[in-house]
Protein backbone atom coordinates (compact mmCIF):
# COMPACT_ATOMS: atom_id res chain seq x y z
CA UNK A 1 0.00 0.00 0.00
CA UNK A 2 1.31 3.44 -0.94
CA UNK A 3 1.68 5.99 1.85
CA UNK A 4 -0.03 8.56 -0.34
CA UNK A 5 -3.31 8.83 -2.20
CA UNK A 6 -4.65 10.88 -5.06
CA UNK A 7 -7.29 13.55 -4.55
CA UNK A 8 -10.30 11.99 -2.85
CA UNK A 9 -13.63 12.86 -4.46
CA UNK A 10 -17.28 12.89 -3.47
CA UNK A 11 -19.29 9.73 -4.15
CA UNK A 12 -22.70 10.69 -5.51
CA UNK A 13 -25.21 8.49 -7.33
CA UNK A 14 -22.68 5.72 -7.89
CA UNK A 15 -19.93 7.97 -9.28
CA UNK A 16 -16.78 9.62 -7.93
CA UNK A 17 -17.17 13.32 -8.70
CA UNK A 18 -15.20 16.51 -8.10
CA UNK A 19 -16.54 19.36 -6.01
CA UNK A 20 -18.42 22.04 -7.88
CA UNK A 21 -16.48 24.62 -5.87
CA UNK A 22 -13.14 23.45 -7.26
CA UNK A 23 -11.62 23.72 -3.77
CA UNK A 24 -9.49 21.06 -2.10
CA UNK A 25 -7.87 20.49 1.29
CA UNK A 26 -4.46 18.90 1.90
CA UNK A 27 -4.46 15.70 3.95
CA UNK A 28 -1.44 15.92 6.29
CA UNK A 29 0.22 13.25 8.41
CA UNK A 30 -0.11 14.48 12.04
CA UNK A 31 3.05 12.57 13.01
CA UNK A 32 5.06 14.55 10.44
CA UNK A 33 3.35 17.61 8.99
CA UNK A 34 5.95 17.74 6.22
CA UNK A 35 4.27 14.70 4.66
CA UNK A 36 1.20 15.54 2.59
CA UNK A 37 -0.67 12.28 2.10
CA UNK A 38 -2.89 13.68 -0.66
CA UNK A 39 -5.91 15.95 -0.82
CA UNK A 40 -9.69 15.88 -0.58
CA UNK A 41 -12.32 17.94 -2.34
CA UNK A 42 -13.99 20.63 -0.26
CA UNK A 43 -17.71 20.39 -0.90
CA UNK A 44 -20.47 22.95 -0.66
CA UNK A 45 -24.25 23.19 -0.55
CA UNK A 46 -24.68 22.32 -4.22
CA UNK A 47 -22.66 19.11 -3.89
CA UNK A 48 -24.74 18.18 -0.85
CA UNK A 49 -28.04 18.85 -2.60
CA UNK A 50 -26.94 16.63 -5.50
CA UNK A 51 -26.22 13.81 -3.06
CA UNK A 52 -29.56 14.26 -1.30
CA UNK A 53 -31.38 14.24 -4.65
CA UNK A 54 -29.61 11.00 -5.60
CA UNK A 55 -30.55 9.43 -2.28
CA UNK A 56 -34.17 10.48 -2.70
CA UNK A 57 -34.34 8.93 -6.20
CA UNK A 58 -32.91 5.65 -4.90
CA UNK A 59 -35.11 5.46 -1.81
CA UNK A 60 -38.15 3.66 -3.21
CA UNK A 61 -36.24 0.78 -4.82
CA UNK A 62 -34.00 0.30 -1.77
CA UNK A 63 -36.97 0.32 0.59
CA UNK A 64 -38.59 -2.45 -1.50
CA UNK A 65 -35.42 -4.56 -1.49
CA UNK A 66 -36.08 -7.43 0.95
CA UNK A 67 -34.36 -6.80 4.27
CA UNK A 68 -32.43 -10.11 4.16
CA UNK A 69 -30.97 -9.06 0.80
CA UNK A 70 -29.86 -5.79 2.37
CA UNK A 71 -28.28 -7.84 5.15
CA UNK A 72 -26.43 -9.97 2.58
CA UNK A 73 -24.76 -6.81 1.26
CA UNK A 74 -23.54 -5.98 4.76
CA UNK A 75 -22.05 -9.46 5.04
CA UNK A 76 -20.24 -8.94 1.74
CA UNK A 77 -18.96 -5.58 2.98
CA UNK A 78 -17.79 -7.29 6.17
CA UNK A 79 -15.81 -9.89 4.22
CA UNK A 80 -14.23 -7.20 2.04
CA UNK A 81 -13.26 -5.15 5.08
CA UNK A 82 -11.71 -8.22 6.66
CA UNK A 83 -9.64 -8.81 3.51
CA UNK A 84 -8.55 -5.15 3.44
CA UNK A 85 -8.14 -4.54 7.16
CA UNK A 86 -4.37 -4.07 7.10
CA UNK A 87 -4.54 -1.40 4.40
CA UNK A 88 -7.43 0.40 6.09
CA UNK A 89 -5.64 0.36 9.44
CA UNK A 90 -2.45 1.71 7.89
CA UNK A 91 -4.30 4.60 6.22
CA UNK A 92 -6.08 5.32 9.50
CA UNK A 93 -2.77 5.52 11.37
CA UNK A 94 -1.14 7.75 8.76
CA UNK A 95 -3.90 10.35 8.64
CA UNK A 96 -5.35 10.21 12.19
CA UNK A 97 -2.25 9.35 14.21
CA UNK A 98 -3.26 6.45 16.46
CA UNK A 99 -0.91 3.49 16.72
CA UNK A 100 -1.20 0.70 14.17
CA UNK A 101 -2.46 -1.86 16.75
CA UNK A 102 -5.13 0.64 17.88
CA UNK A 103 -6.12 1.26 14.26
CA UNK A 104 -6.38 -2.44 13.51
CA UNK A 105 -8.48 -2.91 16.64
CA UNK A 106 -10.86 -0.23 15.38
CA UNK A 107 -11.24 -1.94 12.01
CA UNK A 108 -11.90 -5.26 13.73
CA UNK A 109 -14.63 -3.61 15.80
CA UNK A 110 -16.22 -2.29 12.59
CA UNK A 111 -16.14 -5.82 11.15
CA UNK A 112 -17.95 -7.08 14.26
CA UNK A 113 -20.58 -4.37 13.87
CA UNK A 114 -21.20 -5.34 10.24
CA UNK A 115 -21.55 -9.00 11.19
CA UNK A 116 -24.03 -8.31 13.98
CA UNK A 117 -26.05 -5.74 12.07
CA UNK A 118 -26.39 -7.97 9.01
CA UNK A 119 -28.30 -10.36 11.27
CA UNK A 120 -30.75 -7.60 12.15
CA UNK A 121 -32.08 -7.94 8.61
CA UNK A 122 -33.73 -11.16 9.82
CA UNK A 123 -34.98 -9.54 13.02
CA UNK A 124 -36.82 -6.46 11.78
CA UNK A 125 -39.79 -7.79 13.67
CA UNK A 126 -43.13 -6.27 14.51
CA UNK A 127 -45.86 -7.75 16.67
CA UNK A 128 -49.35 -9.14 16.34
CA UNK A 129 -51.81 -8.33 19.08
CA UNK A 130 -55.44 -9.10 19.84
CA UNK A 131 -58.02 -6.56 18.73
CA UNK A 132 -60.94 -5.44 20.85
CA UNK A 133 -63.15 -6.02 17.84
CA UNK A 134 -64.12 -9.33 16.28
CA UNK A 135 -62.70 -10.31 12.89
CA UNK A 136 -60.04 -7.61 13.05
CA UNK A 137 -56.33 -8.41 12.62
CA UNK A 138 -53.84 -5.99 14.21
CA UNK A 139 -50.09 -5.95 13.74
CA UNK A 140 -47.11 -3.59 13.70
CA UNK A 141 -44.18 -3.30 11.32
CA UNK A 142 -41.06 -1.24 10.97
CA UNK A 143 -40.69 1.22 8.10
CA UNK A 144 -37.54 3.06 6.94
CA UNK A 145 -37.40 6.83 7.36
CA UNK A 146 -36.18 7.67 3.83
CA UNK A 147 -33.08 9.83 3.30
CA UNK A 148 -30.86 10.07 6.38
CA UNK A 149 -27.75 12.21 6.98
CA UNK A 150 -24.77 10.80 8.86
CA UNK A 151 -22.09 13.15 10.25
CA UNK A 152 -19.00 11.52 11.78
CA UNK A 153 -15.77 12.66 13.51
CA UNK A 154 -12.09 12.00 12.90
CA UNK A 155 -11.21 10.02 16.02
CA UNK A 156 -12.89 6.74 14.96
CA UNK A 157 -13.15 7.20 11.18
CA UNK A 158 -13.93 3.55 10.41
CA UNK A 159 -15.98 2.30 13.33
CA UNK A 160 -18.35 5.24 13.86
CA UNK A 161 -19.31 5.52 10.17
CA UNK A 162 -19.89 1.77 10.05
CA UNK A 163 -22.07 1.70 13.15
CA UNK A 164 -24.23 4.40 11.56
CA UNK A 165 -24.21 3.20 7.94
CA UNK A 166 -24.93 -0.46 8.70
CA UNK A 167 -28.22 -0.03 10.63
CA UNK A 168 -29.35 2.76 8.30
CA UNK A 169 -28.88 0.53 5.26
CA UNK A 170 -30.31 -2.66 6.74
CA UNK A 171 -33.41 -0.71 7.80
CA UNK A 172 -34.00 0.38 4.19
CA UNK A 173 -32.86 4.01 4.29
CA UNK A 174 -30.71 5.83 1.78
CA UNK A 175 -27.74 7.82 3.04
CA UNK A 176 -25.78 11.03 2.63
CA UNK A 177 -22.58 10.61 4.65
CA UNK A 178 -20.27 13.44 5.71
CA UNK A 179 -16.95 12.24 7.18
CA UNK A 180 -14.42 14.48 8.87
CA UNK A 181 -12.17 16.47 6.50
CA UNK A 182 -9.22 15.23 8.61
CA UNK A 183 -9.73 11.55 7.72
CA UNK A 184 -10.96 11.39 4.11
CA UNK A 185 -8.70 8.52 3.02
CA UNK A 186 -10.04 6.21 5.69
CA UNK A 187 -13.57 7.26 4.80
CA UNK A 188 -13.01 6.33 1.15
CA UNK A 189 -11.54 2.93 1.98
CA UNK A 190 -14.48 2.25 4.30
CA UNK A 191 -17.00 3.31 1.66
CA UNK A 192 -15.28 1.14 -0.95
CA UNK A 193 -16.23 -1.95 1.06
CA UNK A 194 -19.93 -1.10 0.72
CA UNK A 195 -19.65 -0.08 -2.93
CA UNK A 196 -17.81 -3.26 -3.88
CA UNK A 197 -20.36 -5.29 -1.92
CA UNK A 198 -23.01 -4.14 -4.38
CA UNK A 199 -24.87 -1.31 -2.66
CA UNK A 200 -26.79 0.31 -5.57
CA UNK A 201 -26.05 3.81 -6.92
CA UNK A 202 -27.70 6.57 -4.91
CA UNK A 203 -28.26 4.42 -1.84
CA UNK A 204 -25.00 5.43 -0.15
CA UNK A 205 -23.47 8.83 -0.98
CA UNK A 206 -20.49 10.64 0.52
CA UNK A 207 -19.86 14.40 0.52
CA UNK A 208 -16.68 15.92 1.93
CA UNK A 209 -16.52 19.38 3.42
CA UNK A 210 -17.26 21.55 6.41
CA UNK A 211 -20.08 23.67 7.76
CA UNK A 212 -21.78 24.24 4.38
CA UNK A 213 -22.24 20.51 3.91
CA UNK A 214 -23.49 19.89 7.43
CA UNK A 215 -25.93 22.80 7.52
CA UNK A 216 -27.38 21.84 4.12
CA UNK A 217 -28.01 18.32 5.42
CA UNK A 218 -29.80 19.67 8.48
CA UNK A 219 -31.88 22.21 6.58
CA UNK A 220 -32.86 20.18 3.50
CA UNK A 221 -36.54 19.12 3.57
CA UNK A 222 -35.84 15.71 2.01
CA UNK A 223 -33.54 14.64 4.85
CA UNK A 224 -35.73 12.87 7.39
CA UNK A 225 -33.15 12.20 10.12
CA UNK A 226 -29.64 13.19 11.21
CA UNK A 227 -27.22 11.01 13.17
CA UNK A 228 -24.33 13.09 14.49
CA UNK A 229 -21.18 12.32 16.47
CA UNK A 230 -18.89 15.20 17.39
CA UNK A 231 -18.51 18.19 19.67
CA UNK A 232 -21.19 19.46 22.01
CA UNK A 233 -21.15 22.89 20.41
CA UNK A 234 -21.98 21.55 16.94
CA UNK A 235 -24.23 18.79 18.26
CA UNK A 236 -26.45 21.25 20.11
CA UNK A 237 -26.88 23.25 16.91
CA UNK A 238 -27.72 20.13 14.90
CA UNK A 239 -30.24 19.02 17.52
CA UNK A 240 -31.93 22.41 17.76
CA UNK A 241 -32.11 23.01 14.02
CA UNK A 242 -33.24 19.46 13.31
CA UNK A 243 -35.97 19.61 15.94
CA UNK A 244 -37.16 22.94 14.60
CA UNK A 245 -37.70 21.20 11.25
CA UNK A 246 -39.38 18.16 12.86
CA UNK A 247 -36.52 15.84 11.91
CA UNK A 248 -35.46 12.85 13.94
CA UNK A 249 -32.05 13.63 15.51
CA UNK A 250 -29.46 11.51 17.31
CA UNK A 251 -26.35 13.18 18.79
CA UNK A 252 -23.40 11.55 20.54
CA UNK A 253 -21.08 14.17 21.96
CA UNK A 254 -18.59 14.73 24.79
CA UNK A 255 -17.40 12.80 27.79
CA UNK A 256 -15.46 13.39 31.02
CA UNK A 257 -15.12 9.83 32.13
CA UNK A 258 -14.05 8.77 35.64
CA UNK A 259 -12.50 5.71 37.18
CA UNK A 260 -13.36 5.32 40.86
CA UNK A 261 -10.71 3.46 42.87
CA UNK A 262 -11.77 2.23 46.30
CA UNK A 263 -9.51 1.20 49.15
CA UNK A 264 -10.05 -2.53 48.54
CA UNK A 265 -9.15 -2.35 44.85
CA UNK A 266 -6.39 -4.27 43.11
CA UNK A 267 -4.17 -1.20 42.67
CA UNK A 268 -1.93 -2.74 40.01
CA UNK A 269 -4.99 -3.54 37.91
CA UNK A 270 -6.53 -0.12 38.54
CA UNK A 271 -3.30 1.67 37.58
CA UNK A 272 -2.81 -0.35 34.38
CA UNK A 273 -6.42 0.18 33.28
CA UNK A 274 -6.31 3.89 34.11
CA UNK A 275 -3.17 4.43 32.05
CA UNK A 276 -4.65 2.43 29.17
CA UNK A 277 -7.88 4.44 29.29
CA UNK A 278 -6.22 7.83 29.69
CA UNK A 279 -3.46 7.58 27.09
CA UNK A 280 -4.60 4.97 24.56
CA UNK A 281 -5.40 6.61 21.21
CA UNK A 282 -3.70 9.75 22.64
CA UNK A 283 -6.74 10.35 24.83
CA UNK A 284 -8.72 11.17 21.69
CA UNK A 285 -11.66 8.94 22.55
CA UNK A 286 -15.04 10.07 23.80
CA UNK A 287 -14.67 7.13 26.23
CA UNK A 288 -11.14 8.06 27.40
CA UNK A 289 -10.39 8.12 31.12
CA UNK A 290 -9.87 11.76 32.06
CA UNK A 291 -10.49 11.59 35.83
CA UNK A 292 -9.23 9.17 38.48
CA UNK A 293 -11.33 9.54 41.62
CA UNK A 294 -9.39 7.84 44.40
CA UNK A 295 -10.00 7.27 48.09
CA UNK A 296 -7.42 9.08 50.24
CA UNK A 297 -6.32 5.83 51.87
CA UNK A 298 -4.82 4.48 48.63
CA UNK A 299 -4.27 7.66 46.59
CA UNK A 300 -0.51 7.92 47.11
CA UNK A 301 -0.01 4.28 46.19
CA UNK A 302 -2.17 4.56 43.06
CA UNK A 303 -0.52 7.78 41.83
CA UNK A 304 2.89 6.19 42.29
CA UNK A 305 1.86 3.22 40.15
CA UNK A 306 0.21 5.37 37.46
CA UNK A 307 3.25 7.65 37.26
CA UNK A 308 5.63 4.70 36.86
CA UNK A 309 3.57 3.18 34.05
CA UNK A 310 3.08 6.52 32.30
CA UNK A 311 6.82 7.25 32.24
CA UNK A 312 7.37 3.98 30.37
CA UNK A 313 5.09 5.00 27.49
CA UNK A 314 6.88 5.63 24.21
CA UNK A 315 5.57 8.57 22.19
CA UNK A 316 6.09 8.68 18.42
CA UNK A 317 4.64 7.99 14.96
CA UNK A 318 1.96 5.33 15.31
CA UNK A 319 3.11 3.63 12.13
CA UNK A 320 6.34 2.55 13.86
CA UNK A 321 6.64 -0.55 16.01
CA UNK A 322 6.87 -0.25 19.79
CA UNK A 323 5.00 3.05 19.97
CA UNK A 324 2.45 3.43 22.77
CA UNK A 325 1.01 6.86 21.94
CA UNK A 326 0.85 8.86 18.73
CA UNK A 327 0.22 12.56 18.03
CA UNK A 328 -2.84 14.73 18.32
CA UNK A 329 -4.76 14.66 15.06
CA UNK A 330 -3.90 18.26 14.10
CA UNK A 331 -1.96 21.31 15.18
CA UNK A 332 -5.20 22.90 16.38
CA UNK A 333 -5.98 19.90 18.59
CA UNK A 334 -2.42 19.88 19.97
CA UNK A 335 -2.71 23.57 20.84
CA UNK A 336 -5.97 22.89 22.65
CA UNK A 337 -4.25 20.23 24.77
CA UNK A 338 -1.32 22.55 25.52
CA UNK A 339 -3.73 25.32 26.51
CA UNK A 340 -5.06 23.12 29.30
CA UNK A 341 -1.57 22.88 30.74
CA UNK A 342 -1.71 26.66 31.04
CA UNK A 343 -5.09 26.29 32.75
CA UNK A 344 -3.57 23.77 35.18
CA UNK A 345 -0.78 26.19 36.04
CA UNK A 346 -3.26 29.01 36.63
CA UNK A 347 -5.27 26.73 38.94
CA UNK A 348 -2.14 25.72 40.86
CA UNK A 349 -2.51 22.01 40.13
CA UNK A 350 0.30 19.61 41.02
CA UNK A 351 2.00 18.28 37.88
CA UNK A 352 3.13 14.69 38.36
CA UNK A 353 4.55 14.10 34.89
CA UNK A 354 4.20 15.46 31.35
CA UNK A 355 2.59 18.84 30.82
CA UNK A 356 4.54 19.75 27.68
CA UNK A 357 4.94 19.34 23.96
CA UNK A 358 7.18 16.49 22.81
CA UNK A 359 9.43 17.92 20.09
CA UNK A 360 12.76 16.14 20.30
CA UNK A 361 14.38 15.24 16.98
CA UNK A 362 11.97 14.48 14.15
CA UNK A 363 9.02 14.63 16.55
CA UNK A 364 9.19 18.41 16.28
CA UNK A 365 7.52 18.04 12.87
CA UNK A 366 4.45 16.35 14.41
CA UNK A 367 1.74 17.28 16.88
CA UNK A 368 2.97 15.36 19.93
CA UNK A 369 2.31 16.09 23.60
CA UNK A 370 3.47 14.14 26.62
CA UNK A 371 1.10 11.87 28.55
CA UNK A 372 0.25 14.00 31.57
CA UNK A 373 -0.95 13.47 35.14
CA UNK A 374 -2.16 16.19 37.49
CA UNK A 375 -2.75 15.33 41.16
CA UNK A 376 -4.94 16.83 43.89
CA UNK A 377 -7.37 18.29 41.36
CA UNK A 378 -10.56 19.68 42.87
CA UNK A 379 -13.79 18.16 41.50
CA UNK A 380 -14.91 21.60 40.29
CA UNK A 381 -11.61 22.62 38.66
CA UNK A 382 -11.74 23.33 34.94
CA UNK A 383 -9.44 20.39 34.27
CA UNK A 384 -11.93 18.16 36.09
CA UNK A 385 -14.98 19.56 34.31
CA UNK A 386 -14.02 20.27 30.69
CA UNK A 387 -13.25 17.75 27.95
CA UNK A 388 -9.61 18.10 26.89
CA UNK A 389 -9.67 15.30 24.29
CA UNK A 390 -6.00 14.61 24.78
CA UNK A 391 -3.60 12.65 27.00
CA UNK A 392 -4.34 14.41 30.29
CA UNK A 393 -5.44 12.66 33.51
CA UNK A 394 -6.71 14.48 36.61
CA UNK A 395 -6.42 12.69 39.96
CA UNK A 396 -9.18 13.71 42.39
CA UNK A 397 -8.76 12.58 46.01
CA UNK A 398 -11.89 11.93 48.09
CA UNK A 399 -12.53 10.79 51.65
CA UNK A 400 -15.18 8.13 51.14
CA UNK A 401 -17.55 6.27 48.82
CA UNK A 402 -20.29 8.91 48.91
CA UNK A 403 -17.80 11.63 48.01
CA UNK A 404 -16.49 9.50 45.14
CA UNK A 405 -19.95 9.12 43.61
CA UNK A 406 -20.66 12.83 44.08
CA UNK A 407 -17.40 13.76 42.33
CA UNK A 408 -18.01 11.29 39.50
CA UNK A 409 -21.49 12.73 38.87
CA UNK A 410 -20.46 16.39 39.21
CA UNK A 411 -19.72 16.97 35.50
CA UNK A 412 -22.12 17.90 32.67
CA UNK A 413 -21.32 14.69 30.79
CA UNK A 414 -22.34 11.08 31.32
CA UNK A 415 -20.87 8.68 28.80
CA UNK A 416 -18.82 5.99 30.55
CA UNK A 417 -17.17 5.19 33.88
CA UNK A 418 -15.38 2.46 35.83
CA UNK A 419 -15.11 1.33 39.43
CA UNK A 420 -12.30 -0.75 40.93
CA UNK A 421 -13.32 -2.71 43.99
CA UNK A 422 -13.70 -6.27 45.30
CA UNK A 423 -16.96 -5.40 47.10
CA UNK A 424 -19.97 -6.70 45.15
CA UNK A 425 -22.26 -4.46 47.17
CA UNK A 426 -20.36 -1.39 46.04
CA UNK A 427 -20.53 -2.65 42.45
CA UNK A 428 -24.31 -2.85 42.65
CA UNK A 429 -24.61 0.57 44.32
CA UNK A 430 -22.33 2.00 41.64
CA UNK A 431 -24.61 0.68 38.87
CA UNK A 432 -27.58 2.28 40.63
CA UNK A 433 -26.01 5.68 41.39
CA UNK A 434 -23.57 6.53 38.59
CA UNK A 435 -24.82 8.94 35.92
CA UNK A 436 -23.30 7.35 32.82
CA UNK A 437 -24.82 5.38 29.97
CA UNK A 438 -21.98 2.82 30.02
CA UNK A 439 -20.23 1.50 33.11
CA UNK A 440 -17.46 -0.98 33.79
CA UNK A 441 -16.31 -2.89 36.84
CA UNK A 442 -12.58 -3.58 37.23
CA UNK A 443 -11.85 -2.67 33.59
CA UNK A 444 -11.07 0.52 31.62
CA UNK A 445 -13.65 3.15 30.74
CA UNK A 446 -13.31 2.58 27.01
CA UNK A 447 -14.54 -0.34 24.96
CA UNK A 448 -17.91 -1.65 23.87
CA UNK A 449 -19.22 -4.64 21.99
CA UNK A 450 -21.17 -4.64 18.73
CA UNK A 451 -24.29 -6.24 20.21
CA UNK A 452 -24.55 -3.77 23.13
CA UNK A 453 -26.13 -0.28 23.04
CA UNK A 454 -23.66 2.64 23.04
CA UNK A 455 -24.44 6.11 24.32
CA UNK A 456 -24.57 8.47 27.26
CA UNK A 457 -26.76 10.72 29.37
CA UNK A 458 -26.86 14.41 30.31
CA UNK A 459 -24.83 16.59 27.90
CA UNK A 460 -23.21 13.55 26.31
CA UNK A 461 -26.10 12.56 24.10
CA UNK A 462 -29.68 12.94 22.95
CA UNK A 463 -31.80 10.58 20.93
CA UNK A 464 -31.79 6.82 20.78
CA UNK A 465 -28.74 4.66 21.40
CA UNK A 466 -26.33 3.49 18.74
CA UNK A 467 -25.06 -0.07 18.14
CA UNK A 468 -26.73 -3.31 19.11
CA UNK A 469 -30.32 -4.12 18.27
CA UNK A 470 -31.33 -0.68 19.55
CA UNK A 471 -29.56 0.98 16.60
CA UNK A 472 -32.47 -0.04 14.41
CA UNK A 473 -34.87 1.99 16.55
CA UNK A 474 -33.47 5.30 15.38
CA UNK A 475 -33.53 4.40 11.69
CA UNK A 476 -37.10 3.07 11.58
CA UNK A 477 -40.58 4.18 12.52
CA UNK A 478 -43.53 2.05 13.54
CA UNK A 479 -46.65 1.43 11.50
CA UNK A 480 -49.72 0.01 13.20
CA UNK A 481 -51.95 -1.94 10.80
CA UNK A 482 -55.65 -2.79 11.31
CA UNK A 483 -57.20 -5.26 8.85
CA UNK A 484 -60.97 -5.52 9.19
CA UNK A 485 -62.15 -8.70 7.47
CA UNK A 486 -65.84 -8.53 8.31
CA UNK A 487 -66.66 -7.13 4.91
CA UNK A 488 -69.24 -4.86 6.54
CA UNK A 489 -69.53 -1.43 8.10
CA UNK A 490 -69.21 -1.44 11.88
CA UNK A 491 -71.41 0.70 14.07
CA UNK A 492 -68.42 2.18 15.89
CA UNK A 493 -64.68 1.90 16.35
CA UNK A 494 -62.42 2.67 19.25
CA UNK A 495 -59.58 5.11 18.61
Amino acid sequence: MSEQHERILHYIDGKWVASRSGRAIDNVNPADARQVLGSVVDGDAEDTKAAIDAAKRAAAAWRRTPAPKRGDMLLKAMRLMDERKQDIARALTLEEGKTLPDALGEVMKAINVLEFTSGESLRLNGSTMPSEMARNFVYTLRSPLGVVALITPWNFPVCIPVWKIAPALVSGNTIVFKPSPLTPWTAKLTLDCFIDAGVPPGVLNMVHGGADVGSTMVEHPDVRAISFTGSNQIGQQVYAEGARRMKKVQCEMGGKNPVIVLDDADLDLAAACTVQGAFGSTGQRCTATSRAIVLDAVADQLVERIEALTKKLKVGPGIEGGIDMGPSVSEMQMKKVLSYHDVAKSEGLRLVTGGRRVDEGDLKHGWFTAPTIYDRVAPDARLAQEEVFGPVLSVIRVKDWASAIDAANSVPYGLTSSVFTRDIGRCMEYADEIETGILHVNSPTMGGEAQVPFGGVKATGVGQREMGATAIEFFTEWKSVYIDYTGAKRDSKIY
